[in-house]
């Protein structure tokens, strides 16, 4: 599986919403950035997240056992659905001159509903704090992904990055 980026192009087209500079970002505290495109997740990426992380459960690999399982079929794991955040971000939101953006945490981390395979995802982040620190800016980004067709979100967390103007 390869998860290709976004060109500035194709971001434009596809209607991300674009900050000119990590000023215009700050200004958008408190306020929704958007939502993603949809993503479906495959067996293929399950496989290959079970692979890089050691976890074969039988729930996420095991097609034949899974169909019999709790769910009905095979599940993605809780983390893959979390790594798939910033991939997902990517069709949101961009910020415009920064040096730098790394991770720095996440809070409230909950998985209320499992994402079968073959369902469809998408998620909606809203900037929901912000404050400068002595390495660059502290920004908070609450993420939902949900999945197409179920009432419940797959995935519910709050993002901390830090990021530095260039």
């Amino acid at each position: 599986m390869t998860i290709e980026r976004m060109t500035t192009s194709e971001q434009q087209h596809a209607g991300v919403r674009r900050f000119e500079n990590l000023d215009a970002f700050k200004a958008a505290v408190g306020t929704e950035l958007g939502t993603s495109e949809w993503l479906t997740v495959t067996q293929e990426q399950v496989n290959m997240f079970a692979d890089a992380t050691g976890d074969r459960q039988w729930i996420h690999v095991d097609q034949q056992r899974a169909a019999a399982g709790p769910f009905g079929g095979t599940i993605a794991h809780g983390y893959l659905t979390l790594s798939l955040v910033p991939t997902l971000a990517e069709s949101i939101y961009t910020i415009d001159g920064l040096a730098m953006g790394v991770n720095y945490g996440a809070d409230k981390l909950r998985f209320p509903h499992p994402v079968a395979v073959g369902s469809r995802i998408r998620e909606t982040a809203t900037l929901t704090a912000i404050s400068d620190r002595g390495t660059g800016t502290e920004a908070h980004v609450k993420f939902v992904v949900e999945i197409d067709g179920i009432s419940k979100p797959a995935c519910v967390v709050d993002v901390i990055y830090v990021l530095a103007a260039a």
